[in-house]
């Protein structure tokens, strides 16, 4: 039997290569995203990490309780306030979004 709370969760993978003296910076406004965030309504994780041999790139994996959630947050005044600042860091991105098939 399956999860029903688990049905409508999405998972977001955003990896990006920031320019290298930008990283710290990208990572100082990435925190205050993440903080922010996470106290959002259907926020379960928001989380930043990054690659253990190439510290420019940098990946936020987020889970959101549905797609609604999700879409809210893209809308939320922090992420359009921050985010016009970390695309200036960036190099390259790579943005997926999932939906769990297998639990």
């Amino acid at each position: 039997m399956q999860d029903e709370r688990r049905n409508n969760v999405v998972t977001v993978v955003a990896k990006a290569v920031y320019i290298e003296d930008k990283v710290y910076e990208a990572k100082e406004l990435i925190q205050e995203l993440v903080e922010e965030t996470c106290k959002e309504k259907g926020c379960i994780s928001y989380k930043l990490f990054q690659d253990i041999n190439d510290p420019k790139i940098l990946t936020l994996i987020e889970e959101w309780e549905n797609r609604e959630s999700l879409d809210m947050h893209i809308k939320s005044d922090h992420y359009n306030r921050i985010i016009p600042f970390i695309r200036e860091l960036r190099i390259d991105t790579e943005i997926n979004i999932y939906e769990e098939v297998i639990y």
